[in-house]
């Protein structure tokens, strides 16, 4: 590290000035990585909302044409669904504000392997690509949960599966990679007096992700692994579905545990008041993180599960869900009494415990073993009221929350609003009216529906034209911020942003990440 510095000094002395490749492309430095995963999380997230309009598109009218066959519907499904989860929600919570904040929270230099780190990013742009080989082949018709025998040779012709396949190995051995790098870096780089019952809430949440991911995605790949044996020559479907939900379970937290680092921040900064519970806000994500190794079966009651076996799974979903609450009161807690200001990021967060409040209360439904209920269309509503919009109000809470101290730019706190107004509005109106139709039994992952699901069906679309439009807004909030010559300071949050416990201060404004030496 010595001599690298050192080499670093000497081609600046002599004026030798790293290239943009040598500077971006090769670095090492965390928060140049940290930059990567939240523009390709940028760039994924245009592509996956782009896929969810055209699906709106294809069930604003009973027997609607704009997708024109059930495996591009199918295609369609797995593409949204994978893009949104693996290549949106995770690079930004966890490569990227994770990248970004971690060693600064905790008072380290870099990450504990920084090469390390430039490697698991750079898995992910070829993955990102294969899954788009299998979306434009349309061969990638097996959804987003891969289950046999939709993903069989004999029902998925082409390459396409096997590319969704190795797209996933390739993403999981990216997040491998980053998880074990963020559990060497809390437990071993912390600065001096910084216990673990010291951290900032945020490096809690991703330690917890960490585990979950280190625990869970070798089980995936075992998944994938059981995925190429064909159902029809001695693969087992539901031997398939065990491992699959025992990472889709822990996946479900992994998106969400950093979110309750990051609304924990907002809520404290913008109350003017420290978090309420701070040992309770530490260990209910680690209650979580243990109790979702043990409640996979849940998604599997219709595959043939004792009556003892779904209670069991039934009453763990119950228990897990009052580690949840311990987080929306904590939050709540903390905001009475205090000197609430409603700005941007406030704003976010407080939609966040809202939407995630709706969708925890009916996932407990959902959980319910006596009511087996085959896929019906609430599900929908309930796993993105928790994930597409509980887990994407955290990242554009954490956006505007640190952006200023990532780039020294300030936000435009008008067009910041609109964009969290058209949001609020477009999702609930998207997702909100498929609880309706679900309850008589409209099924989902269909391209079709009678007419009686027609209006709850057209309301849904037009939120999601207006969510369409909020993500416009929000690029024109990027272009407006990274041009805006605002200068801010240090503190820019005033007295509240005490509480964002920086051991190692961020770069001031006027010397911004993209000023410091990228290069080891």
């Amino acid at each position: 590290m010595a001599a690298t510095t050192h080499g670093r000094r000497h081609d600046e002395h002599h004026g030798h000035t790293p290239g943009f490749v040598s500077r971006w492309l090769f670095s090492s430095n965390h928060k140049a990585i940290g930059t990567f995963y939240l523009i390709f999380a940028v760039i994924a997230g245009v592509a996956g909302g782009a896929l969810s309009v055209a699906m709106r598109l294809q069930l604003l009218h009973p027997h609607n044409t704009v997708i024109t066959s059930g495996q591009e519907w199918n295609t369609t499904i797995a593409a949204h669904g994978l893009i949104m989860i693996v290549f949106t929600v995770m690079p930004a919570l966890i490569g990227g504000f994770g990248n970004w904040l971690i060693p600064l929270m905790i008072g380290a230099p870099d990450m504990a392997f920084p090469r390390l780190n430039t490697i698991g990013f750079w898995l992910l742009p070829p993955a990102f690509v294969l899954i788009c080989i299998g979306l434009v082949s349309g061969e990638s018709g097996a959804s987003w949960s891969l289950y046999p025998s939709s993903s069989d040779i004999a029902y998925a012709f082409g390459p396409g599966v096997t590319y969704t396949l190795f797209a996933l190995h390739l993403a999981g051995a990216s997040f491998l990679l980053g998880s074990m790098n963020f559990i060497v870096t809390i437990f071993n780089m912390r600065a001096p007096g910084m216990t673990m019952h010291k951290m900032p809430l945020f490096v809690w949440g991703e330690l917890v992700t960490a585990f979950l991911l280190v625990l869970a995605v070798p089980v995936l790949a075992g998944a994938i692994a059981a995925a190429l044996f064909d159902s029809q020559n001695g693969g087992d479907p539901v031997l398939f579905q065990h491992p699959f939900w025992f990472f889709g379970h822990p996946e479900v937290y992994i998106m969400v545990l950093p979110v309750f680092g990051i609304i924990s921040h907002v809520v404290s900064t913008f109350s003017n008041k420290p978090v309420f519970g701070y040992l309770g806000m530490v260990y209910a994500p680690i209650a979580i993180g243990v109790f979702g190794f043990i409640v996979w079966a849940h998604h599997m009651f219709v595959s043939g599960i004792d009556v003892d076996t779904g209670t069991y799974f039934m009453t763990v979903v119950m228990v897990i869900a009052v580690a949840a609450c311990i987080g929306v009161f904590s939050w709540i807690a903390t905001m009475w009494g205090g000197s609430v200001e409603l700005k941007t990021p406030m704003l976010w967060a407080i939609g966040f415990i809202f939407l995630f409040t709706i969708g925890g209360i009916t996932g407990v439904a959902l959980g319910n073993s006596s009511e087996i209920v085959h896929a019906p269309y609430r599900v929908v509503a309930h796993f993105h009221y928790v994930l597409s919009l509980g887990a994407v109000f955290g990242i554009f809470a954490g956006f505007y929350y640190w952006i200023g101290k990532m780039t020294g730019h300030q936000y435009p706190e008008f067009w910041g609003k609109v964009h969290f107004w058209l949001t609020f509005i477009g999702v609930n109106l998207t997702f909100f009216p498929q609880y309706f139709p679900g309850l008589p039994g409209m099924p989902r992952r269909y391209s079709d529906y009678p007419a009686a699901f027609a209006g709850w069906n057209y309301v849904s679309s037009a939120g999601a034209f207006i969510g369409g439009l909020a993500l416009l807004v929000f690029l024109y909030v990027c272009f407006r911020t990274f041009t805006s010559r605002a200068h801010l300071a240090d503190n820019y949050w005033g007295k509240g942003a005490t509480t964002l416990e920086w051991t190692q201060p961020s770069p001031p404004p006027h010397r911004t990440f993209m000023e410091l030496p990228l290069v080891r």
